[in-house]
């Protein structure tokens, strides 16, 4: 699953990102792939592993509503449990 919220620009600088992604990792687990910055500019890549897919759709869900409450809009959804934008 894959997720793109963006935070609307304000007066001439670039508006901000946050692309959440979800991927079965070789082990078994999963990975929470939280990906942030301007467009355009430097972004910031973190990863957190999760042993099974529930609790780190559970992260996704918590940090996706954690930026929708600081004014991101959802722009793209893709995946089979994807919301739509």
């Amino acid at each position: 699953m894959r997720l793109l919220l963006q935070q609307p620009a304000e007066s001439h600088e670039a508006p901000r990102f946050v692309q959440l992604m979800l991927q079965p990792d070789l082990l078994g687990g999963w990975t929470l792939i939280r990906e942030s910055g301007q467009i355009g500019g430097r972004s910031q890549l973190r990863r957190e592993q999760f042993m099974d897919q529930a609790s780190a759709a559970a992260a996704l869900e918590q940090a996706r509503d954690l930026q929708l409450k600081r004014g991101y809009r959802l722009v793209y959804a893709k995946g089979a449990d994807a919301p739509k934008p």
